[in-house]
């Protein structure tokens, strides 16, 4: 009898800060898809985003193994931040596959997200190696949802799922707005997370 797979979710970002939204849709993805466990992976350098702001790796790293000391069923990897060089999600899915050959992936993101995956590099590869766990958000039109997910199944026979989430507002930008402005973020990040971005003053100046 074939040994069944393991489901491990991934889930990439650049924390800074993680915050309890990142926490509520692994929780979410956990349950809808019926995961072992979660993956958290704080990326290395972003091709995509601005790295001024971007707080230095071994203090994201920190803070996000803050976030999940209270989750034994979410891990860190730090597979990205050990990589030389630009962060491709292709390469981290091929790598960690690569680990772990007895592992079924499943990558979660944003249901916004879907209508940019294709402009990502190697997309083919990505659709091809993941089940995509999409979390519904505010503001999206279903319809024109449907029609992506619809239009990648078909192009590519990528596995899109959706999970219906009650959506938390929360984003990374949002917190380092209001802890440059001296305003509260209790309740945006784990508690131990503020702790150690008050102690550390960090996005305050």
């Amino acid at each position: 009898m074939e040994k069944e797979k393991q489901k491990t979710g991934i889930l990439g970002g650049t924390f800074n800060p993680i915050h309890c939204g990142h926490i509520h849709l692994a929780q979410k993805a956990m349950s809808a898809a019926g995961l072992d466990r979660v993956l958290f992976i704080p990326s290395g350098v972003s091709y995509m985003k601005d790295q001024s702001e971007i707080l230095p790796t071994k203090e994201r790293i920190k803070m996000v193994k803050l976030a999940l000391q209270e989750y034994p069923y979410f891990d860190i990897s730090t597979i990205e931040t050990d990589r030389q060089g630009n962060s491709y999600s292709h390469e981290t899915i091929h790598a960690l596959q690569r680990q772990c050959p007895d592992t079924e992936f499943f990558f979660l993101t944003g249901a916004d997200t879907i209508f940019a995956m294709e402009e990502w590099k190697d997309p083919v590869s990505i659709f091809r190696s993941v089940v995509i766990l999409a979390a519904c958000r505010p503001g999206i039109s279903q319809e024109r949802l449907q029609e992506q997910i619809s239009y990648l199944k078909s192009k590519y026979e990528a596995d899109i799922r959706l999970i219906v989430q009650d959506y938390v507002d929360i984003s990374s930008s949002d917190i380092r707005r209001a802890l440059r402005n001296r305003g509260s973020i209790h309740g945006l990040v784990p508690q131990s997370v503020e702790n150690y971005i008050r102690i550390n003053h960090f996005y305050m100046d």
